[in-house]
């Protein structure tokens, strides 16, 4: 019998379900870095230019040259060109900042009119031009971002997101440091978000899921206090206030008001809790919302006018006159049975490790200087014909060679070192006493440091996700279809497979240190696993194959998460089977966190018009 026949003798179905597509996502990486090329090359080029052309032409023969070193600070030529020079070179880099806005903002507008940024659902197991052009902007923004907020004046990022228009942001807003905060966001005036606290308005739910990618709103006067992370489709608005690691699910409403928000995920909290959580009373809340009516009342206590300028001092006497005013307060309860012992802690691991650092520092000289004389001989063939219009013309792709040559220099003469201490003692999983005298904790000491300065130069490097290449040749197994999105990652013992995406900000620990031990236990992820953005990953935990760990999550030592599921939590529990991809693409669920209510919208799926019969909608289910 035929298979035909197989197929015919089949009772029909009326309305036959849809065959689940699963397509790879396949990185344009050619796009890519020309895309970086042209934006690392056309910011060097004038600036460039410009500050060779005042070296050579000014101060090479006004400064350099001249003989007589009195005349250095008597001549005005040579006094002149002390002063300018590095007046010539603050400027040269502000002009190379603005020139990186510039050609970034031309790339960025012109992907957006070929296919624009909205908000939706982009299905992950579907290839399409939204998701590519999603990726692609992903990608080109990213070095812009690495240079302002790692740069000399981190303060100009905001300028420079608002001139490519990749977010908006309000008048004094400050954003600190971030894995995040690139793209796709909306936030008011007066704002404050801190340390790590991450506008993350994509989440990606599995390999083959989706991508949650809806614009985050924040009007005026909202602090995040820091370690805040806030998902796709959130509104904060005015005068909301996130206490640390308060963060909020998709599509979460806050409606602000003076409210504080707790919790993963967040909640309203009262006054009460806010008092106890802050160490203050009431009247110091009250009178923080309304300073200025405080003042007034102690201006008609006293019976004077203060002005202006004087409101400090008023307002240190407001302080001083209400110490006393929290006698009716809760006392906090103490538990008199905790003994001096319980409350002790032990330094003798953290002593150890910065003692044993120090004696592994002396192994960078020898890797920096081999790693330095590459350079000069590089350096010494391409200005060998001396300095001409073509080896100004090419000096920033030299410049850019000149890193790469380096970092991977070290990363050779690492390698080297480390095959040595290999054979001396080899690596090897186990509980350890983390002390000096013990040979496993010491060689594990040594293993890390020496790995570590190659790691940390290529995640400061201009193309930060080459960090893979140092992962495989240092000893991690790692598929080059895998990504490490910055997030941080021990060098051994790690197996990563085919396809696995790690979220910013995530951890991956395949050691840790714990009292007095060493734990070194080897971490597995099986092919299309995906971890969260700021989740953290135990030693010895295995993720099975097409499983998801959702953000803000924490996995225990040795824990197993089975395969295609979907876990959250600390440690992460298992909430459902991933099946994002034979999921509706139509339906967003938005929580108002004050009313603490749920209620369902329909919403565009944000994908190619000709690929809209491939994905579930409602009308499938009607």
């Amino acid at each position: 019998m035929t298979k035909q026949d197989i197929a015919y003798e089949q009772p029909s179905v009326v309305n036959p379900p849809k065959e689940v597509m699963r397509e790879d996502i396949n990185m344009q990486y050619s796009l890519y870095i020309t895309v970086f090329l042209l934006i690392y090359y056309g910011s060097w080029l004038i600036p460039g230019i410009a500050f060779f052309t005042y070296v050579l032409n000014f101060f090479v023969p006004y400064f350099l040259e001249v003989s007589n070193f009195f005349s250095l600070f008597t001549d005005l030529y040579s006094l002149i060109m002390l002063v300018t020079f590095p007046l010539v070179l603050i400027g040269c880099y502000l002009i190379r900042l603005l020139f990186i806005g510039i050609i970034t903002r031309i790339f960025w507008r012109i992907t957006e009119k070929v296919s624009p940024s909205k908000s939706g659902i982009i299905p992950r197991n579907i290839r399409s031009k939204t998701a590519n052009y999603y990726h692609l902007r992903s990608f080109m923004i990213k070095y812009g971002k690495n240079v302002f907020t790692k740069g000399a004046f981190p303060w100009l990022s905001n300028w420079f997101f608002r001139f490519v228009g990749s977010a908006k942001i309000g008048k004094k807003t400050t954003i600190e440091e971030s894995v995040g905060n690139d793209k796709f966001y909306d936030i008011g005036n007066n704002c404050y978000l801190g340390v790590n606290s991450t506008l993350a308005s994509h989440l990606v739910q599995g390999i083959f899921g989706n991508i949650s990618y809806f614009e985050i709103k924040v009007e005026d006067n909202v602090t995040t206090a820091g370690m805040n992370q806030l998902g796709p489709g959130c509104e904060l608005h005015d005068n909301t206030y996130l206490l640390p690691l308060a963060s909020t699910s998709k599509h979460s409403i806050l409606k602000g008001g003076h409210n504080y928000y707790f919790g993963i995920p967040l909640r309203k909290i009262f006054k009460k809790k806010i008092m106890e959580y802050l160490g203050i009373t009431r009247k110091d809340i009250e009178r923080n919302e309304n300073l200025e009516q405080a003042i007034k009342e102690l201006e008609a206590k006293k019976k004077k006018k203060v002005k202006e300028e004087d409101k400090s001092e008023l307002i240190e006497e407001i302080e001083e006159s209400e110490e006393d005013e929290d006698e009716d307060e809760e006392e906090i309860e103490v538990n008199e049975e905790l003994k001096e012992e319980e409350l002790n802690i032990d330094f003798t691991t953290s002593s150890a490790i910065s003692r044993i650092n120090l004696k592994f520092l002396a192994v960078y000289l020898p890797i920096f200087w081999l790693a330095g004389l590459t350079i000069c001989i590089y350096w010494y063939e391409y200005t060998k014909e001396g300095v001409e219009l073509s080896t100004l013309l090419f000096l920033p792709i030299s410049i850019l060679f000149m890193i790469y040559i380096f970092i991977f220099a070290c990363l050779l003469f690492s390698k080297l070192i480390l095959i040595l201490i290999n054979l001396i003692h080899k690596p090897k999983e186990g509980i350890f006493l983390a002390e000096i005298g013990d040979t496993d904790f010491e060689f594990w000491k040594a293993r890390t440091e020496i790995k570590k300065i190659v790691l940390w130069l290529l995640r400061n490097s201009p193309l930060t996700w080459l960090d893979m290449l140092a992962f495989k040749a240092l000893g991690l197994k790692m598929d080059s279809g895998s990504h490490l999105n910055d997030a941080w990652c021990d060098a051994e013992f790690v197996d990563i497979g085919r396809k696995v995406l790690i979220g910013q900000g995530a951890t991956v620990m395949s050691s840790m240190v714990i009292g007095k031990y060493l734990i070194i236990k080897k971490v597995i992820f099986d092919d299309y696993s995906m971890v969260g953005g700021h989740t953290t990953i135990a030693p010895g935990t295995i993720i099975g194959h097409d499983s998801v760990i959702g953000a803000v999550s924490s996995t225990s030592y040795c824990q197993v998460l089975k395969d295609k599921w979907i876990y959250f939590g600390f440690p992460a529990i298992p909430l459902k089977e991933n099946k994002y991809a034979e999921e509706r693409r139509d339906l967003i669920i938005k929580r108002d966190v004050d009313d603490e209510k749920k209620f369902e919208m329909d919403h565009d799926v944000n994908v190619d018009e000709d690929k809209k019969d491939l994905i579930k909608l409602k009308e499938d289910e009607e």
